[in-house]
């Protein structure tokens, strides 16, 4: 559960790792589709051909800002690994000003060097109530999901575009948000990573849809991409993912009505699906949700038709995979059919990096999975306007 109040998720079953050598031969099974490509997609496929596989491994990861700031650790990870975009982690009251002041710091490194010219997504986690990341002169101050649930959706649209404007002016161009999870009524106190926080937007399938829904278009009319989680749903676990070693959701299955909201947000064009660090004991009791190929290759993209950029909570500074080492964390999650790596710290991101690069130097059917990965990612940039191709 990506937050800035702590660090985000926790482990689902202790000492499993992810998969790992055997998994590469299905990793080709999210291959993008090349029949009758869009011009962003050719434009993507071209910008992806002229890049290092160094650019190419950094363009999956969505890298942490630590104190919010560009500092000197940020920025030579970012040449030396090529790093594509970045987020803040922390709650700022700060301002518009001084984040805009980060966010183009961040964007004058996209250099033919370190990007091959490609633009950072940078994000923040602004969905409202005590899970604002950025506040202060420029942003309003956005109430609760379960809030926002009160109002007709028509209306959220509205100031749903309003907060992404506040975003696109201060340099934020990706919100970690909406939040997709449904509470059952009643059970608010019960679990802790999104009832107890006002995180949901209503307490049944159809509310949570439309609100969140709402949200997401208010954000795309200012211009910002979205992310819609934490897929499958933490609207049934106990356990908060921040602070707890185990969480374990024993409800859900594939065909789950809760999934409601996740199957109608990517009928309404969601970009980014974020995957929680949860176990799902009737969907893959084996592994993580982002480590599962259960869940996101077979569940979220097949059963539901996801084409776009699965991205992880954070596989950095969190307790969810303390016990994983960060290579296997990454290669596990992109074997599984993931795509974007967050990373809330640096020194875990440039380990995972150096371990993709390794093994995709020796591994055909895996360098593939990284190309396909970081097609998607292109994909999504050429149509956001942050690559540009003639």
């Amino acid at each position: 559960m990506l937050v800035v109040i702590a660090s985000a998720c926790a482990r689902g079953a202790v000492g499993t790792p992810p998969p790992t050598a055997n998994a590469s031969q299905n990793a080709t099974a999210t291959a993008t589709p090349t029949a009758s490509p869009s011009p962003t997609a050719e434009c993507a496929a071209r910008v992806l051909s002229g890049m290092s596989e160094e650019q190419r491994i950094g363009q999956l990861f969505l890298l942490g800002l630590a104190n919010d700031q560009l500092g000197s650790a940020e920025q030579s990870a970012i040449r030396t690994y090529r790093f594509g975009s970045v987020w803040f982690v922390e709650q700022s009251t700060a301002g518009a000003d001084a984040i805009r002041a980060v966010a183009d710091a961040v964007q004058a490194l996209a250099t033919a060097d370190t990007t091959e010219s490609v633009r950072f997504f940078v994000a923040a986690n602004q969905e409202g109530g005590i899970i604002q990341s950025l506040s202060g002169p420029g942003f309003s101050t956005i109430p609760s999901a379960l809030d926002q649930s009160t109002v007709d959706p028509a209306t959220l649209r509205v100031r749903a575009a309003q907060w992404g404007r506040e975003l696109l002016a201060a340099g934020v161009n990706l919100n970690f948000a909406p939040v997709l999870d449904v509470v059952p009524l009643g059970t608010d106190a019960q679990n802790a990573p999104i009832g107890a926080l006002r995180r949901g937007y209503g307490h049944d399938a159809a509310t949570v849809s439309a609100h969140a829904i709402a949200f997401m278009k208010g954000m795309e009319d200012a211009g910002i991409a979205t992310t819609g989680k934490h897929f499958p749903g933490l609207g049934r676990v106990k356990g908060n993912t921040d602070f707890s070693a185990v969480v374990v959701d024993d409800v859900t299955t594939p065909t789950d009505a809760y999934l409601a909201p996740f199957r109608d947000a990517i009928g309404a064009g969601i970009p980014m699906v974020m995957v929680a660090l949860a176990t799902y004991q009737k969907i893959d009791p084996a592994n993580l949700a982002v480590f599962s190929p259960a869940v996101m290759r077979q569940l979220l993209r097949i059963s539901l038709g996801f084409d776009g950029v699965i991205v992880s909570d954070d596989l950095g500074a969190t307790v969810a995979v303390a016990n994983v080492p960060p290579a296997d964390r990454a290669i596990g999650f992109l074997i599984a059919g993931g795509d974007l790596i967050i990373s809330k710290t640096v020194a875990p991101a440039t380990a995972m990096a150096a371990a993709i690069s390794a093994r995709a130097a020796t591994d055909p059917t895996f360098k593939l999975r990284v190309e396909d990965a970081a097609l998607r990612v292109l994909r999504l940039k050429a149509a956001r306007g942050l690559i540009r191709c003639a």
